[in-house]
């Protein structure tokens, strides 16, 4: 059975977080944020679209942990392409260490094959930035816990380029017309996508969120509206036995399209 906790912004859900879903096999159950909105209630996620199903709103997911997939649908073999595989893992909850309106701190094993690949902490906070527009702060530490260094990838390092997808990915609403993406200083879906900035704005016709990261961004905007940066760019991570990673993502979502002016003072306002 779904299990999920509200978000809340002041006095206002601007979301809810499903910590223990019901989904399963080639979705590679994982926690989600669905739906989140803007303070006016517009929704800024989708669930389960018909172009992707395993899209599940926004959050954590990886295609590739030592062959295992994290981010569900079809695994990308080099010199085969995307293949229906018996690799999903699982993102499962295991408690809180802290929890309130406006976030919480999670532990979550990382399980394949049943055995543990990852133990993580997940924070996330959520508070007020301007009359309309809210952040969202994310933060997660993997763990390796085998004894053995873990390779964290990719399509694009398994031989698909521009795919280098995998981290945190935020599923966007299809609308009428494709959202605009820029950044301080490019714009467009090719011009920004593999690359790092500052700041990424992905602004839909009635919504706009802002993104601050360190890794390569992964936009789509034609094929679908998505958008996260990207851990395993063009090469492999490794984590030894024992290390960690960590990583932060911290999201504006305003009501409104942004321009470019607007979208950067929003991200100035964002925790550093």
């Amino acid at each position: 059975m779904t299990a999920a906790v509200p978000l809340r912004c002041g006095d206002r859900q601007v979301g809810s977080y499903v910590h223990r879903p019901d989904v399963q096999g080639r979705l590679s159950p994982r926690p989600y944020l669905h739906p989140l909105t803007t303070l006016g209630g517009t929704v800024v996620t989708e669930l389960m679209p018909a172009d992707h199903r395993h899209h599940l709103g926004a959050g954590i997911a990886v295609p590739d942990v030592a062959g295992r997939n994290f981010w569900g649908g079809r695994t990308y073999v080099r010199d085969q392409g995307p293949t229906e595989l018996d690799n999903h893992g699982e993102q499962r909850h295991l408690r809180w260490t802290r929890r309130a309106d406006d976030g919480f701190t999670e532990e979550l094993a990382w399980t394949a094959a049943g055995g543990r690949l990852l133990h993580e902490r997940r924070t996330l906070h959520v508070r007020q930035l301007t009359a309309t527009a809210w952040e969202l702060d994310l933060a997660f530490t993997l763990t390796n816990t085998t004894a053995r260094p873990l390779r964290i990838g990719s399509p694009a390092t398994n031989g698909r380029p521009g795919a280098g997808y995998g981290g945190f990915f935020w599923r966007a609403p299809r609308t009428g017309t494709p959202p605009l993406v820029f950044t301080k200083d490019a714009a467009g879906e090719d011009a920004v996508h593999g690359r790092r900035a500052e700041w990424l704005a992905l602004a839909g016709e009635h919504w706009t969120l802002v993104l601050r990261a360190a890794d390569p961004w992964f936009v789509r905007t034609r094929e679908y509206p998505g958008v996260g940066p990207a851990l395993a760019w063009r090469s492999p991570l490794t984590v030894p036995a024992g290390g960690t990673l960590t990583r932060r993502v911290v999201t504006a979502v305003a009501d409104g399209r942004l321009g470019p002016g607007q979208a950067a003072a929003l991200a100035a306002r964002t925790t550093r």
